[in-house]
């Protein structure tokens, strides 16, 4: 009886989770079907069968060139995840191996800044930009990026680096490593799943970003995420123009995290298993 209560349950949450996941993807599938279809049947409304054109898509490559938003996605993403993990692994360390009375602190300051609105730094940010020349350039938005998703780096890498004993360290110590070797030699590679693991949730999050994207940029180093909201104009929204250019923009991403899901996992249930 017990095993067939047991089994009713597996089999609800697996019913449950397919909804979630159908649910959750739904958008992404009706972008697609968009895409496929004509700009008068993208407005006519709500239809699941498209036109299976590839209309929209030769459009968009060919007119709004999507090759230089796209490289400039490339480039902000990955810049702003090296520097990131640069400035994060020293910092975690500190806060993971040698804290403080204040560390903690120091931490939920950190978080804190996340749940600040980013509307209400807007106005200081754009003024440094147009008094430094960072306006509408890839290092501004590697740098404001950056800094934006910097406390969830660290608090990851922090929540990774306690996991591992501090003794090795001690060791590595004793036989004479220096804080770089030691830091680069043996902290780095045991803690490669979550550091892994981090490194493309901040892709993932400086890949989706929006708002500082559109606010700083304006044609050089416009990302996909200002690319598709170029969409817009006094006319109207093009739809199936506006759903080739978010499919384009989302696939990369997607499947990225379709091919390194065993990674981002692993690294995110890095040491919770002793």
């Amino acid at each position: 009886m017990a095993r067939a209560v047991s089994q009713n349950t597996k089999i609800g949450y697996t019913i449950a989770a397919w909804l979630v996941a159908l649910l959750i993807f739904f958008p992404i599938l009706y972008a697609i079907i968009t895409s496929l279809k004509t700009e008068q049947e993208a407005i006519a409304g709500f239809d699941l069968i498209p036109s299976f054109t590839l209309e929209s898509y030769r459009e968009v490559q060919s007119q709004y060139n999507y090759f230089r938003p796209f490289m400039n996605s490339v480039i902000i993403a990955i810049g702003s995840t090296v520097l990131a993990l640069i400035v994060a692994v020293p910092a975690a360390w500190a806060m993971a191996f040698a804290p403080t009375k204040r560390t903690k602190d120091i931490l939920m300051w950190m978080l804190s800044t996340k749940m600040m609105p980013a509307v209400a730094v807007l106005v200081p940010i754009y003024l440094i930009f147009l008094k430094t020349g960072l306006m509408d350039t890839r290092i501004g938005l590697v740098i404001v990026l950056m800094l934006m998703n910097l406390p969830i780096v660290v608090w990851m890498l922090y929540t990774y680096f306690r996991e591992i004993p501090g003794e090795i360290l001690e060791a590595a110590r004793m036989d004479g490593a220096t804080l770089g070797q030691e830091i680069v030699h043996v902290l780095t590679p045991m803690a490669v799943p979550g550091i892994a693991s981090t490194l493309l949730l901040n892709v993932i999050l400086a890949w989706n970003e929006a708002f500082w994207t559109i606010q700083l940029t304006t044609t050089n180093a416009a990302p996909l995420s200002a690319f598709i909201a170029s969409f817009s104009s006094p006319q109207g929204l093009f739809w199936a123009k506006l759903s080739a250019a978010s499919v384009m923009a989302i696939a990369p991403i997607l499947i990225m995290g379709w091919f390194s899901q065993k990674q981002l996992v692993r690294g995110l249930t890095f040491g919770a298993v002793k």
